[in-house]
């Protein structure tokens, strides 16, 4: 389970999770400084420190590094709420208090969410117990997409693609 990071680790990661490339020291002490008066060596300092706690991996370039994120932010996210929950006394409390905490937005994704794994109407089996010495099995990937509407002409035939 990852440590919650600190205000200035999560402000650099935050940094590097929305560009979604690779970022330079520079480059994420310059939004920084949009925000807060901050040295290069301390941006360089949590950028390093991110590095040795496996948060991000980075490749040097010259004579500087460019750093990249080893996960999302949804997956460090997924996994503070999995160690919060997982550390209750009582799971099944700790889940009806965070469910009454939560805007109509959130639930929606909470929906969504059930949607995507194959959980929305209670019907689908639950995942396999593990067994012990064997890894996890893989999940089943999220269903595709609808393809989209077909066009109609007048008379509420299929058209052609392209017409």
């Amino acid at each position: 389970m990852p440590r919650p990071l600190g205000e200035l680790e999560d402000a650099v990661m935050t940094r590097v999770w929305q560009w979604n490339r690779p970022v330079t020291v520079r480059e994420v002490l310059e939004d920084l400084q949009q925000e807060r008066s901050i040295a290069y060596t301390t941006v360089m300092t949590v950028m390093d420190n991110l590095h040795q706690k496996g948060w991000v991996r980075r490749e040097a370039e010259g004579r500087a590094y460019r750093y990249t994120a080893v996960s999302t932010r949804a997956a460090y996210s997924a996994a503070l709420m999995n160690e919060a929950w997982s550390t209750s006394d009582n799971p099944a409390a700790a889940l009806v208090a965070f469910f009454g905490m939560m805007s109509a937005e959130q639930r929606d994704a909470l929906r969504d969410a059930f949607r995507i794994v194959g959980y929305d109407d209670g019907t689908a089996a639950e995942p396999p117990a593990e067994s012990a010495g064997r890894p996890p099995a893989a999940r089943p990937a999220a269903p595709a997409a609808e393809p989209p509407p077909t066009e109609e002409d007048s008379a509420g035939r299929a058209a052609e693609p392209g017409r």
